[in-house]
C-alpha cells in the first residue's frame, strides 16, 4: 500500500506541523501545500489522497470550489479537518462523496493519523475499480447512472462530448457509456472523434440510448461501438451489461 498524503494548510501552523509529524511517524510520505491552486497545481506526481486543515473558511471557498470541479475529473480523495460548521458549508459546495472522511476540531492528531491509513486503503481499493466515463446531457441521467454503477466502477461524468474529449485528453478510462443524442455534438460524431485520434481509438464505447432501431445501429456500425444500451432498461441489466463486457475482457486477457 502506497502511503502518501497532500497535507493542505498554512505550513507555519502549529497544528499542521503536528499532523505533518505523526503522519510521518505512521509512515506516510507528506507532501505539504498552502490552498493556492497554482501552489497545487505546480506539484508533480501528486498523491491521491488529500487532508485539509481548514482554519479560514471564507478564505478557503474559492479554492473548495477548485476542488469540487477537480475531484469530477481525477482520482483523488478528501479528506477534511475543521470545526462542524465548517464541515458542514464545506458539504454544501462540494461533492459530498468525493469527501472521504471529516475530522471535527479539535482533533487528536495520533488517531487521525491511523484513521488516515483506513481512508489510504480504501482509496487503493477505489483505484483497483475499472473506470467508466458516462457522457449525457442529462444531469438527472447522469447522477442516476453513477449511482447504479458506483459500487463496482469508478464513474466519471461529463454533460456534453466536448467535455469528454477534454476529459480524456487528461484522463484515461476502461469504457465510455456515451448518450447517442446530445445537442451541439451528438454522441456518433464523438465516437467519430474518438476513433480518429491514436490516444482514444481504442477506447471501448457503448451507446445509451432510446433510439435502438436499425437506421441509427446501421449509421454508426462502422465506428464499432461495443453495444446500445437501452436507456429503458432497468438498472440490474445495464450492469449486468458492463459486467459481461468486463469479463469477456478480462478472458481475452488471459488468451
Amino acid at each position: 500500500m502506497e502511503k502518501r498524503v497532500l497535507l493542505i494548510g498554512d505550513k507555519k501552523s502549529f497544528m499542521v506541523t503536528s499532523i505533518a509529524k505523526e503522519l510521518k511517524e505512521e509512515g506516510f510520505e507528506v507532501i505539504q501545500s498552502t490552498h493556492d491552486v497554482t501552489e497545487i497545481e505546480r506539484i508533480e506526481n501528486k498523491p491521491n489522497v488529500y487532508l485539509i486543515y481548514v482554519e479560514d473558511l471564507e478564505d478557503m471557498m474559492e479554492f473548495f470550489v477548485y476542488l469540487r470541479d477537480r475531484v469530477v475529473e481525477s482520482d483523488i480523495s478528501i479528506s477534511i479537518i475543521g470545526s462542524h460548521d465548517e464541515i458542514q458549508k464545506i458539504y454544501s459546495v462540494s461533492n459530498r462523496d468525493k469527501i472521504a472522511a471529516a475530522f471535527e476540531r479539535p482533533v487528536n492528531v495520533k488517531e487521525l493519523a491511523r484513521k488516515m491509513q483506513d481512508v489510504v486503503a480504501s482509496e487503493e481499493v477505489r483505484l483497483q475499480k475499472k473506470k467508466i466515463l458516462v457522457v449525457d446531457d442529462d444531469g438527472t441521467m447522469l447522477r442516476t447512472i453513477k449511482s447504479w454503477l458506483s459500487d463496482k466502477y469508478q464513474v466519471f461524468m461529463v454533460n456534453s462530448g466536448t467535455a469528454a474529449i477534454t476529459f480524456l485528453a487528461k484522463n484515461q478510462v476502461d469504457l465510455i457509456l456515451l448518450d447517442y443524442e446530445m445537442p451541439v455534438v451528438t454522441g456518433p460524431k464523438v465516437l467519430e472523434m474518438l476513433r480518429s485520434e491514436p490516444s482514444t481509438s481504442e477506447i471501448p464505447v457503448m451507446f445509451l440510448t432510446v433510439k435502438g432501431d436499425k437506421e441509427s445501429v446501421m449509421q454508426v456500425i462502422s465506428l464499432k461501438p461495443e453495444k446500445y444500451l437501452l436507456k429503458t432498461m432497468p438498472p440490474a441489466e445495464l450492469i449486468a451489461n458492463i459486467d459481461e463486457f468486463f469479463e469477456k475482457q478480462k478472458i481475452k486477457s488471459y488468451m
